[in-house]
């Protein structure tokens, strides 16, 4: 029996919407919405932009508009399995008047399986859900058919960053991404991973401390093999 391919395991709905996030849901969302079958093509999502960019988890989406506002030239896909925290990165596009970014409610692995090679710039997996059991690993995003379609999807020299607060996902993620040739880690010392990159910024999630460890910040570069 041919094995199902992974979902997302998570909830995908909590408390009831507000008036005004459930408008923003059915009115909003349709209209940045990425296509839920057939090609997903960044540059014809969010036209005449310098760079793609897909942030996976976005969680509350504080991350992915923060950056969506910093850098308007750039185009923003997002996807999230949780209803909610689409509905809050609604409320932030709305607030801010941004016209760069998109939206998925939906699972990333089927989003990246229907992408061009070379599409993205930048790859953010910010927190992921860690599965800190032995027996739920697999359910981890981070296995090796993600991490190759990681190095797919980046043009070469296009950055990888994953983060986690909890230790056995940290050592998980990097030891499958680092099996990669085509996915350089660019921590030179321990301060490149245990420091915040400059331009990250700080999620709620982070704030309430909830991992096990302080977070750690992996930043690979997708790489040409031929040229190396």
């Amino acid at each position: 029996m041919t094995e199902r391919a992974l979902r997302s395991y998570g909830r995908t709905k909590g408390r009831p919407l507000s008036p005004r996030k459930q408008a923003l849901v059915d009115e909003l969302l349709p209209t940045l919405t990425i296509p839920g079958e057939g090609l997903v093509d960044p540059a014809a999502l969010v036209a005449d932009k310098s760079e793609y960019v897909l942030e996976i988890g976005f969680g509350g989406g504080e991350h992915l508009t923060g950056q969506a506002a910093i850098h308007p030239d750039t185009g923003f896909l997002g996807v999230e399995p949780f209803l909610n925290g689409v509905a809050k990165a609604l409320g932030q596009i709305d607030d801010a008047g941004l016209t760069n970014v998109r939206l998925l409610e939906g699972d990333a692995r089927d989003v990246m399986a229907r992408m061009p090679d070379e599409s993205l710039n930048r790859i953010y997996l910010l927190f992921p859900d860690p599965w800190p059991k032995a027996r739920h690993a697999k359910r981890r995003l981070v296995q090796d058919d993600v991490s190759a379609e990681f190095s797919r999807l980046l043009q070469p020299g296009g950055r990888l960053r994953v983060a986690t607060d909890v230790k056995s996902y940290a050592d998980h993620a990097l030891f499958v991404l680092r099996q990669n040739p085509q996915l350089k880690w660019l921590a030179a010392e321990a301060d490149d991973w245990r420091t915040p990159p400059a331009d990250h910024l700080t999620t709620r999630y982070e704030t309430k401390k909830l991992g096990d460890c302080a977070p750690v910040f992996f930043e690979f570069e997708r790489i040409n093999l031929t040229s190396t």
